[in-house]
């Protein structure tokens, strides 16, 4: 079974949501992620109905694929390439928009896997998104009453959601 191991012999374990990685093409030391959310696609649905059709319903027809946009967010940290390609993707001044494919893997580390499953599970699940660009930039709340760590956000669009397993 892909998605989960078998520990005693009868039961599978679910993997976790807490472990996984985020990698950008092209750009080495990406940061280290503490939330992605939006991963989706939908494809649009188009009712059609002949004239002359002796159905009173229409036909449903699949349409265009359409994707969300994907938020990721980190602690916020001095800098890196990721940071340059995220001032490159919204900055004024450009030239054609950088993009590059964002693959995101779920890693499995649950507690009481087979030594040799934890250390092959890297990609044990993946989505790639292809020509993705940086939208939007959230920079972190500051605020001097809190020691809470400050998390900087951005929106990532993608032409095409990859789910190669």
């Amino acid at each position: 079974m892909a998605d989960a191991y078998q520990n005693d012999g009868r039961s599978y374990y679910p993997l976790t949501k807490m472990n996984f990685l985020v990698t950008v093409a092209s750009i080495a030391g990406t940061a280290a992620f503490s939330e992605v959310s939006g991963v989706e696609a939908s494809v649009d649905v188009i009712e059609f109905r002949q004239g002359n059709s002796g159905s009173l319903a229409p036909v449903k027809v699949p349409g265009l694929v359409k994707h969300g946009n994907v938020t990721l967010r980190m602690g916020y940290i001095l800098d890196s390439a990721f940071k340059t390609w995220i001032q490159e993707c919204v900055s004024e001044i450009r030239g054609q928009m950088p993009r590059n494919d964002v693959t995101i893997e779920l890693i499995d580390i649950n507690p009481g896997a087979p030594q040799s499953l934890v250390e092959d599970s890297v990609g044990v699940r993946q989505w790639t998104l292809t020509n993705a660009w940086v939208t939007k930039y959230n920079a972190p709340d500051l605020d001097a009453k809190t020691s809470d760590i400050a998390i900087e956000s951005v929106e990532i669009a993608y032409e095409e959601l990859v789910i190669p397993n």
